[in-house]
């Protein structure tokens, strides 16, 4: 990301437009103390207070002097979030100051839903980005903000580039670059050394790619609790020779989603600089089809020891998590944490919107849920049901990757991966999708991250931070 791009604040100055955020049945109310000219004005123009509305007041020389933002009500906003971020667009171009009607505690919301308003992806054709620029509410930390924004345009920029520009390479050059940034020791593990030092599947299911597999490994931080992240960055899934229909194929560049909202966490994690040890694993693999690829079938021995027998090569995610988790529990963190774009059976359990998270930690759940509410982050508990723990039993080898059935998947994957994180504290897997199918309020259509603003927020908690 340029330094053009990243998000920022205006600096407060004489020109401010003032902007006052009024609920629906209160626009009487601000209009009795305003001029009658405005109140005239106002009411000409309808304006009603309702959400995703925004009426420009010009001054006497036809400037933008004052602008009214619709609020709707309660009850309306509890159906969505970022509702300032509605109208970002189509305001004029200027400096924007809040002048009145932002609950204290919807501040930070609201800023931050300014700044993400602002992304756009420009990297293969021009775009146009809000020209509306907000100074940061009072009693809001501008620079946290900023921080938590560009880690969230990482995210955006990594899951939307595709993947002939985003494969394993190119995945791998963005972690190293963003470890250098904040003066993280790093190292990667590639294509047959992944063999020697012992990460087999996720070699299994990368060998069959032009771009070798490979495993990122970075660690920053050198006081406080122990935090590692793993990423899914399955570049690209086919299905491997369990072929993928072309329409389940079609948006697989964000089948490294988990990587990308990994590294935007952990770029909000370093850059706010708290006070922990962190450490990120990514697994970078393309699941392609050639000759070499992994088979139905196979047995697969992996990194802690345990066989895996391949009953669908389309659950490739899980295999290289897999390998990643026993690397990480080999060093017991405080609490280790994966996120992947793993299974469609999350999306039809809570839809698009929400992140599905497992957890055996009541309190690191019950932190995570009170965190995402704060933050406009969703997040949904979902159990590591004991009784499933059969279904990922095969027989033939210690598991199963793909159980028949079809019932429970979201929860026989986190099952699988659960055997991987063992020694690990406060294991926690977010099962997320990671797009947006259509432009919404700071989220327009494509990449964007979950759960990570959730997570950012519940570790002081989780973590005695």
């Amino acid at each position: 990301m340029t330094d053009a791009r990243a998000p920022k604040f205006a600096k407060d100055c004489d020109e401010a437009i003032s902007l006052f955020l009024i609920e629906a049945g209160q626009v009487e109310a601000w209009l009795e103390e305003r001029p009658a000219w405005i109140a005239t004005w106002v009411r000409a123009c309808g304006f009603s207070g309702a959400i995703g509305k925004a009426l420009v007041i010009p001054s006497e020389d036809g400037k933008p002097e004052t602008v009214v933002v619709g609020y709707g009500t309660a009850a309306k906003r509890a159906r969505g979030r970022f509702h300032l971020a509605a109208v970002v667009g189509a305001l004029p171009e200027g400096v924007y100051r809040i002048e009145g009607g932002l609950p204290a505690d919807a501040a930070e919301e609201e800023a931050l839903g300014w700044l993400l308003a602002g992304y756009v992806f420009d990297r293969y054709a021009a775009q146009s980005a809000p020209k509306a620029r907000l100074v940061a509410p009072e009693g809001v930390d501008a620079a946290r903000v900023e921080i938590i924004a560009e880690g969230e345009f990482l995210t955006r920029d990594l899951i939307n580039t595709p993947a002939a520009d985003m494969g394993p390479e190119a995945l791998e050059d963005a972690a190293l670059a963003l470890a250098a940034k904040h003066g993280a020791e790093a190292r990667v593990v590639r294509g047959e050394e992944l063999l020697s030092q012992n990460f087999p599947m996720i070699h299994a299911v990368g060998r069959a790619a032009e771009q070798a597999p490979r495993l990122v490994d970075f660690r920053w931080g050198d006081a406080g609790p122990t935090l590692t992240l793993v990423g899914k960055g399955v570049c690209f899934d086919t299905g491997g020779l369990d072929l993928k229909p072309a329409a389940s194929m079609g948006l697989m560049k964000k089948d490294m989603g988990g990587a990308a909202t990994v590294l935007g966490l952990a770029h909000m994690i370093m850059g706010l600089g708290l006070e922990l040890r962190l450490r990120v694993l990514i697994p970078a693999v393309e699941n392609a089809v050639a000759g070499n690829a992994f088979r139905p079938q196979d047995i697969l021995t992996s990194r802690k020891g345990l066989t895996v027998e391949i009953n669908n090569t389309d659950a490739e995610g899980r295999l290289v998590l897999a390998d990643a988790l026993a690397l990480g529990a080999e060093e017991t963190p405080d609490m280790m944490v994966s996120m992947a774009t793993l299974t469609g059976a999350a999306r039809v359990a809570v839809g698009p919107d929400l992140s599905p998270f497992f957890c055996d930690d009541d309190g690191v759940c019950a932190a995570l849920a009170r965190a995402g509410a704060a933050v406009a982050d969703p997040v949904w508990r979902l159990p590591f049901h004991e009784p499933y723990e059969a279904d990922i039993e095969p027989g033939i080898a210690d598991l199963d990757n793909a159980p028949k059935g079809g019932f429970g998947g979201a929860i026989t994957a986190a099952l699988f991966l659960r055997r991987f994180a063992e020694g690990a504290g406060r294991y926690t897997h977010f099962d997320i999708y990671g797009w947006s199918a259509a432009a919404k309020p700071a989220r327009p259509k494509g990449g964007v991250g979950m759960g990570a603003r959730a997570l950012l927020a519940a570790l002081p908690e989780a973590l005695d931070l």
